[in-house]
C-alpha cells in the first residue's frame, strides 16, 4: 500500500508582522539582505519567526517538517550569497516571474560554511524528535545555474564544486529524514549536452553525503525528455514532479517511456497562485498521475505545493498546507 505524506519544499512567506519588523531592523535596500552576519536583533525576529511557522506546519498536519528558509532574501540562492568566497553582483530575474534575487559570483574556493546547518538545528530544538525533519537545500545544477563562476573557469568544474560544497553543508545537517533538493533549472534552463551526463553525478555526491531518503524537485513545468532520461541515472528516492503546469502531459510520458523512481514527490497545489484548492482535487491530480504509470507500485508518493510558497500571501499559504495534509489523510487508496 502506498503511502501518502504531505509536505512543501520549503522557502515560506514571513509573516505578517515579520516583514515589517525586518523593514525596521534591515532595511530594504540591496545591502540590507542577509549576509550571515545579522545582528542579535534580527536573529531574535527570525527565530520567533521560525517558530510560528513550526506552528503552522504542526496545526495543517503535515507529515514532514521544514525550517522554512525564511532567512533565504536571495531564494534558492542563498547558500552561495552568504558564503565567504562569494561576492554577490547585479539584481537578477528569480526564474519567469516579478522576483529578483543577488547574482553570487563566486570567486574562492567553495568551503563549507553551516549556515543553513544553523538554522535547520534551530528548527530542530522547536520540536525536537515530535515529527520527521527536512532538510531542503538548492540541487547543484539550479544553484550553479543561478550563480556566476570566476573562480573555477569551466562549467563541469563549477558543477562539480557546488555539488562537493553542498554535499559539505549536507554532512553538517542534523538528524533528519528527507532532503529536497530544489532543481527548478532542469526545467528552466536544462543543461546542454556537453553538462547533462554530469548532473546526475553532482546530485549524486550531494545525495551520498546524507542517509535520508533525497528527492529531487523540480518544478516551473515539465522536464525535457533528454533531461529526464539523464536525470534516471541519479541515485536517489524520488524525483518530484510539477503537476499543475500546463504541460503536465509530458511528464506522464517522461515517466511512462523512461520509468520513474520508486518514489515520487507530487506537486499537486499552485504554490504561486492564491485560489487554495480542495484537498479532494489534490488528490485527483496525484491519481491522475499515479494511474497512468501503473507499472509503478510507489512505497511513498509526497503530496507537495509545485513550487515554494513566500509568493502567497501568509493566510493562503497556511491554507494550502491544510489542504495538502487533509488530501494525504483521505481514505481513497492512490492506485499506483
Amino acid at each position: 500500500m502506498t503511502e501518502l505524506v504531505a509536505t512543501t519544499p520549503g522557502l515560506f512567506p514571513l509573516p505578517d508582522w515579520a516583514k515589517s519588523e525586518f523593514s525596521e531592523l534591515k532595511g530594504r535596500q540591496k545591502a540590507d539582505l542577509i549576509s550571515g552576519d545579522e545582528s542579535d536583533q534580527v536573529v531574535s525576529a527570525y527565530g520567533r519567526a521560525r517558530a510560528e511557522v513550526v506552528d503552522d506546519q504542526f496545526e495543517a498536519g503535515l507529515d514532514r517538517i521544514v525550517e522554512g528558509q525564511l532567512r533565504w532574501d536571495d531564494m534558492i540562492a542563498h547558500p552561495l550569497t552568504v558564503h565567504d568566497n562569494v561576492e554577490t553582483g547585479g539584481i537578477s530575474r528569480y526564474y519567469d516571474n516579478n522576483n529578483f534575487y543577488r547574482n553570487p559570483r563566486v570567486v574562492g574556493e567553495l568551503t563549507r560554511s553551516g549556515d543553513v546547518a544553523a538554522d535547520l538545528s534551530a528548527a530542530l530544538e522547536l520540536f525536537d524528535d515530535a515529527a520527521p525533519l527536512q532538510a531542503v537545500l538548492p540541487g547543484p545544477h539550479s544553484l550553479a545555474d543561478l550563480a556566476t563562476d570566476d573562480h573555477y573557469g569551466d562549467d563541469r568544474e563549477f558543477l562539480s564544486a557546488v555539488a562537493d560544497f553542498l554535499a559539505g553543508e549536507v554532512e553538517s545537517f542534523p538528524a533528519h529524514e528527507t532532503l529536497f533538493l530544489l532543481e527548478p533549472s532542469l526545467v528552466a534552463n536544462p543543461p546542454g549536452d556537453d553538462l547533462a551526463a554530469a548532473v546526475p553525478e553532482a546530485i549524486d555526491a550531494v545525495a551520498g553525503a546524507t542517509d535520508a531518503d533525497v528527492v529531487v524537485h523540480t518544478y516551473f513545468g515539465a522536464l525535457e525528455e533528454k533531461t529526464y532520461a539523464h536525470l534516471m541515472d541519479a541515485d536517489v528516492a524520488a524525483f518530484g514532479l510539477d503537476l499543475v503546469a500546463a504541460d503536465r502531459e509530458q511528464t506522464v510520458y517522461n515517466a511512462v517511456e523512461y520509468g520513474v523512481t520508486g518514489d515520487v514527490a507530487l506537486g499537486v497545489a499552485d504554490g504561486q497562485n492564491t485560489l487554495v484548492e480542495s484537498a479532494e482535487t489534490l488528490r485527483e491530480r496525484a491519481e491522475w498521475f499515479t494511474e497512468q504509470v501503473p507499472a509503478t507500485d510507489f512505497e511513498t508518493v509526497y503530496l507537495s505545493t509545485n513550487t515554494e510558497t513566500f509568493y502567497l500571501p501568509i493566510n493562503k499559504h497556511r491554507a494550502k498546507l491544510s489542504a495538502l495534509a487533509t488530501a494525504a489523510g483521505l481514505d481513497r487508496e492512490v492506485t499506483a
